[in-house]
């Protein structure tokens, strides 16, 4: 780990203290006995999985997870847990139909055990180890996952954003014509967007099992794919949230991932998908640079939308912002057609600088763009009192940033 640190490497690992196996080398019946796990199977198995379910009631089970997790830490240094499942612990009756599941005390379905277990591990982890970072994958509309413990939260320092993934990915493998009926998809996700720090998350779950690649995901010709996934990617990067790529996304590889062979390393000497690799790294490099990026994406201060009703065209705008007033107009059309002249409403007069183009050659694109920037013209639109005439190209994301911005950190 400590070589991964002096390479500029953090080190995150999937930490699963939801459920364990039935291997008879295993903790299931340790002793002879239900010695980790309950006895009866309404609290004690995964029937989904075949596996069994720690007894989070013993103090002495919570004793060995919790020191597990901190023998991570300590030893190993790594940065981070990404705690597997953790639905699976907070609900008594996770997969489970009437009957097969024991209510707690109170006669509610909260694992009220797992419940206090989850609180004292990140607890205690954030209290050993300052700068570490705890990430749930949790699918529900549990309330403060990422909260501290001292304010009524489960005390992680991030969740999945799972529900912004399968919208995103339903709406990104739609055949354009039908986008137009489907708007919600990619505006939904701002509605809960900063009830949580929220990490942006497309990981191996996505790409296996017959979920087919992410390029495999999206519709049209061979060029079309590329250049929707190339729009989905800097959706993501503007979009509140940090983000998880898995890999073989930055490329775009056709297969799934497999565990036992190697990523398609050949097919980043071919120029679509050198192109796609090249834009991944831009995204990076943007979102380093200017702190629009990623300050403030836990609020509502740090977003504002310009536009989201444009379905007609499937177009959307909106504005991020960071601490100190720096302001980025991002705008997507989801659809295959050039929108020449389209007009877009602005914060403020000024010259918006073109910072990020999918649609440019240099990443496989048309090169449908706007000459590296364009002034505002004084012509009140929506809502605002200036505007820009922009070219939104086919299956394309742009986003402009205001010159005098970009004066105030050396650009």
């Amino acid at each position: 780990m400590d070589n991964c640190h002096k390479a500029g490497i953090g080190v995150i690992l999937d930490w699963v203290p939801a459920h364990f196996p039935k291997d008879a080398h295993g903790l299931g019946l340790f002793d002879g006995t239900h010695l980790y796990e309950h006895a009866d199977p309404r609290q004690g198995e995964h029937r989904d999985w075949g596996t069994y379910i720690f007894n989070y009631g013993r103090n002495e089970v919570r004793n060995f997870l919790i020191a597990n997790a901190l023998f991570w830490f300590d030893l190993y240094h790594i940065d981070g847990l990404r705690v597997d499942a953790v639905a699976s612990m907070l609900y008594l009756d996770y997969s489970r139909e009437p009957g097969q599941w024991i209510p707690n005390c109170f006669g509610g379905r909260e694992n009220l055990e797992a419940i206090a277990f989850l609180k004292r591990f990140n607890e205690i982890s954030y209290e050993r180890f300052p700068g570490i970072m705890t990430i749930a994958e949790e699918s529900t509309a549990w309330p403060g996952v990422s909260r501290p413990v001292y304010l009524g939260g489960l005390g992680f320092g991030f969740k999945w954003n799972m529900g912004w993934m399968h919208d995103f990915l339903g709406y990104m493998s739609l055949d354009p014509i039908y986008r137009s009926h489907h708007q919600g998809s990619i505006t939904f996700s701002l509605l809960y967007a900063f009830h949580e720090h929220f990490i942006l998350v497309l990981s191996h779950d996505e790409v296996v099992h017959g979920k087919r690649a992410l390029l495999d995901k999206m519709p049209g010709d061979t060029w079309q794919k590329f250049a929707n996934l190339r729009m989905f990617y800097a959706l993501m990067w503007a979009h509140p949230g940090k983000k998880l790529l898995f890999q073989g996304g930055e490329f775009g590889q056709w297969g799934e991932w497999r565990h036992n062979q190697s990523l398609d390393w050949h097919l980043t000497q071919t120029p679509l998908h050198a192109g796609l690799r090249r834009l991944v790294q831009h995204l990076n490099h943007l979102y380093k640079t200017y702190p629009a990026f990623y300050e403030l994406d836990d609020t509502h201060e740090g977003f504002e939308w310009i536009d989201f009703h444009d379905s007609n065209n499937s177009v959307v705008a909106f504005l991020r912002k960071s601490a100190d007033g720096q302001t980025i107009v991002f705008v997507m059309n989801a659809t295959p057609v050039v929108r020449g002249g389209y007009r877009i409403g602005v914060p403020r007069a000024g010259y918006y600088r073109e910072i990020l183009n999918t649609d440019a050659d240099v990443y496989g694109g048309g090169n449908i763009g706007n000459y590296g920037g364009i002034p505002s013209d004084a012509i009140p639109w929506q809502g605002r009192g200036h505007s820009i005439q922009i070219e939104l190209p086919p299956l394309g994301f742009v986003g402009f940033l205001l010159e005098e911005t970009m004066k105030k950190i050396g650009r």
